[in-house]
């Protein structure tokens, strides 16, 4: 492996990192990979599972995070196979569970997190920490949304998906892709690479040869053309110390732009269903 870049955790430690290129799987890793990752999550700025509102850009998250998640409560509906059923990995403070949950669907998540449980709970959404070893258990329909990229022992862990999958049962992930316009712009100071709780960072090609090696095929992408402008003004806040919201909209919009031809969008939703 040789080096790709190096960059820093902008948001928690300010401490540096460097990301290694794996030609076969044309991946990035982060290194190094810290023992004690929980430490990295310990802060306010980590919305994904505190529901932060204070700042406009929180806000602005929010009110996109809500539209977005019925559109991916929307997509369920196309891969369920008439069984209302689906396991969220990483359910975060359970919105996503939440809304699946009033539009009829038997919901059931997986939260490292224990304030993002207790969150989720204080909603109707219960959660457990974990999903023990031997569970009998199959689920015909997983979803991961920017989760997999937090993962440790990445390898091991697709393969216990698929363990945990129907023969045809579906997987749905969301990651980030550093080959879009908005990484190549911001480099090092892109948000989505979000060392070191970013362990992994994917391209398309790593996500079908990762997930081949266990009997699943990539069936479907799909762009989440939001995540650009979010990942743009948290970007230009690293950047230059200020959210530059005019420069980081024109940005948001012109990978957008670039994408429609590249497919190559600031993230990317998968839609991998493993071999009957």
């Amino acid at each position: 492996m040789k080096s790709y870049l190096k960059t820093k955790d902008h948001s928690v430690s300010g401490e540096e990192f460097e990301l290694m290129l794996h030609p076969e799987l044309e991946m990035l890793i982060t290194k190094p990979q810290p023992n004690k990752l929980d430490t990295y999550y310990e802060s306010a700025a980590y919305i994904s599972h505190t529901d932060a509102n204070k700042t406009l850009v929180d806000r602005m998250y929010q009110a996109v995070k809500k539209y977005s998640l019925s559109r991916k409560v929307k997509l369920l509906e196309k891969y369920c196979d008439g069984e209302k059923s689906v396991l969220d990995f990483g359910a975060g403070t359970g919105d996503f569970l939440f809304i699946a949950k009033e539009k009829g669907w038997s919901v059931s998540g997986v939260e490292p997190n224990w304030g993002a449980r207790k969150r989720a709970s204080e909603k109707g959404v219960n959660l457990v920490a974990e999903i023990p070893e031997g569970h009998s258990e199959r689920y015909g329909l997983i979803t991961l949304w920017h989760v997999l990229e937090h993962l440790p022992d990445l390898e091991n862990h697709i393969a216990r998906l698929s363990e945990l999958l129907r023969p045809g049962g579906t997987i749905i992930i969301a990651v980030p892709n550093f080959n879009s316009y908005d990484a190549k712009h911001y480099k090092e100071f892109w948000a989505a690479y979000d060392v070191p709780r970013h362990l992994w960072h994917f391209s398309q090609i790593s996500i079908q040869k990762l997930f081949a090696s266990s009997n699943m095929d990539v069936v479907a992408t799909r762009p989440l053309v939001f995540d650009s402008f979010y990942v743009s003004l948290l970007s230009e806040k690293y950047k230059t110390g200020k959210a530059n919201y005019f420069k980081a909209f024109f940005n948001g919009l012109l990978s957008n732009v670039k994408a429609w031809g590249s497919k190559e969008y600031s993230s990317l939703i998968y839609v991998i269903q493993k071999h009957v």
